[in-house]
């Protein structure tokens, strides 16, 4: 029996060490990594890897080094290696996925509980640039950092990731990419010895196992247009097993060249449509409490003519502004200012000072625009986004249903009243309010100072009902359903859109092109151990073998 217990003891230890110390499998950490990326003027890419490995205690000896690289077409006889500074050999023994090298550090490989310095030098990669899927008089260079696999890995990583733009390059023109989660959303810029324009990106948690992606767009002037790689076409295949499949093939033949297009159309609106700066999409923790509901409205992009109508709203409440005609629309701005206002209702209210031109105000609503993007963007750091939304729709669900709670149709138009901008935030607005007004809403006292048509109220703080013509006195009350007073909520916004900031996809994206400068590049395909670097603009080096 004692036999037995002592068998099962030392079995139980045998199998509860981790596999590392008994298979002997690779286990390292890699503290500090740095790849520089040369974009060349003839168009091909060099890159210089300098890695930092701290084998661990009881793994296997690193002996190669697996460096993916974006594809096959390198020069292998420009390639070259040391470690600490002793050159070692280069082997197409390649162990990962897709197209790479490994190092052989033969002698000088780095044996368990030691550290050592790996640097690789590519010389010439070619086919690596793409027509930007954003603008076609750009170039898109995206790089991806080779990666382990994450069973090999232990501890975060300080990853550096430097863009080396082709020589001529002026440095207002390249545009850089959206940036990975946890890297800074733009990166360092500056330029080099030779004046080239730098980019740099440094992470001190990232790691090693992960595949970030990195990319930038430059005029295409300054590289050969042969070294602009066309998006790949399907090509069919050389085979047809009977009628159906050639049915089967014409069909997705046909979907790729019509349906594509069409797709690309709607996916190009719908990105002008959007003008949030990348880095307010990299997540951190928490809800960002006190937000105004204009604020909250760019949070969630909202339509830009929405956003207007409810700053338009705002002044209008906080009497600093009433319009004296809706057509055109011009406003009359109290002098002086009533204390309180937001700086984008003071910047709002500057676009209507009188003399300015129907374009100048445009421009100065567009400015106005961007920096109300960008200060949300900034009140957002740190915070997630994700968290913030739902806490802002659940107040804009919680004024709602007090709303349809109330009792009478004076308490329910005072918290409508108090809530009109929150519950603007609502994409079904107009229904949602046709449902939950069954019976007449009285407009808020300061409605005669946003319709020049519509008669003052009889006393401070009063409340008329809305009337299908001249206001009827208060004895006799004819008011229109609430629905009707949120058709004039959104006239309002569509009055705004076409008479002051013209047509709302060019104005938002005119917004979006200051505040994102760097259009991101679509299609990039690439994952696990692996990468399918086939699409527009997408130059993924590979994962490593996990040695």
């Amino acid at each position: 029996m004692r036999r037995m217990t002592i068998v099962l003891l030392a079995l139980l230890v045998l199998f509860s060490l981790p596999a590392s110390a008994w298979a002997q499998e690779y286990y390292f950490a890699v503290p500090q990594e740095t790849v520089s990326v040369y974009w060349n003027e003839d168009g091909t890419l060099s890159l210089f890897y300098t890695f930092v490995f701290e084998n661990q205690p009881g793994a296997h000896e690193i002996d190669f080094v697996d460096v993916g690289l974006p594809n096959a077409n390198y020069d292998f006889s420009s390639i070259s290696a040391d470690v600490n500074g002793k050159a070692v050999f280069i082997s197409s023994d390649y162990q990962g996925a897709g197209s790479g090298i490994a190092v052989d550090l033969g002698a000088y490989a780095i044996r368990p509980g030691q550290r050592g310095t790996v640097n690789v030098r590519v010389g010439t990669i070619e086919k690596v640039l793409y027509t930007d899927s954003e603008d076609e008089t750009y170039a898109s260079a995206v790089f991806s950092p080779t990666w382990f696999g994450r069973e090999y890995v232990t501890g975060d990583t300080e990853l550096t990731v430097i863009f080396y733009l082709p020589p001529g390059v002026q440095p207002q023109e390249p545009r850089w990419h959206a940036a990975p989660a946890g890297f800074p959303s733009e990166p360092v810029t500056g330029l080099d010895s030779n004046g080239r324009v730098t980019y740099t990106w440094s992470n001190s948690q990232a790691n090693a196992y992960t595949q970030y992606e990195f990319g930038a767009s430059f005029p295409k002037k300054y590289v050969p247009e042969s070294a602009i790689q066309a998006k790949p076409l399907f090509e069919p295949p050389s085979v047809f097993d009977g009628d159906w499949v050639a049915t089967c093939f014409c069909f997705f033949w046909g979907l790729f060249f019509f349906g594509t297009p069409i797709l690309s159309i709607v996916q190009a609106q719908r990105r002008k449509m959007k003008y949030l700066p990348p880095k307010i999409s990299i997540e951190g923790h928490g809800i960002k409490r006190g937000l105004t509901a204009v604020e909250a409205a760019i949070l969630m992009e909202q339509p830009l003519d929405k956003v207007m109508t409810m700053i338009l709203f705002g002044v209008i409440k906080k009497n600093a502004a009433e319009v004296v005609t809706r057509d055109p629309l011009e406003l009359k701005v109290a002098d002086p200012l009533p204390e309180g206002l937001h700086q984008y209702e003071k910047d709002f209210l500057a676009a209507f000072r009188p003399g300015t031109s129907l374009k100048q105000r445009r421009v100065d609503l567009q400015d106005m625009s961007v920096r109300l993007v960008k200060s949300v963007s900034e009140k957002m750091k740190g915070f997630s986004r994700k968290e913030t939304l739902e806490y802002y729709k659940g107040i804009m669900e919680r004024a709602w249903d007090q709303i349809a709670a109330a009792g009478t149709p004076e308490v329910q138009s005072k918290l409508f009243e108090e809530a009109l901008e929150w519950t603007m935030l609502d994409k079904d607005y107009d229904d949602r309010t046709r449902r939950t007004f069954t019976r007449p809403i009285y407009v808020p006292s300061w409605w005669a100072r946003y319709d020049p048509g519509y008669g003052r109220p009889v006393s401070a703080g009063s409340a008329r009902p809305v009337s299908s013509g001249a206001p009827a006195p208060a004895s006799q009350p004819r008011g229109l359903p609430g629905a009707d007073f949120a058709a004039s909520v959104v006239n309002g916004v569509q009055t705004f859109s076409s008479k002051v900031i013209g047509n709302v996809s060019d104005f938002t994206s005119r917004v979006s092109n200051v505040i994102n400068p760097a259009p991101v590049s679509s299609g990039h395909s690439s994952g696990g151990g692996g990468c399918a670097c086939a699409c527009a603009g997408c130059a993924c080096a590979c994962a490593g073998g996990g040695r």
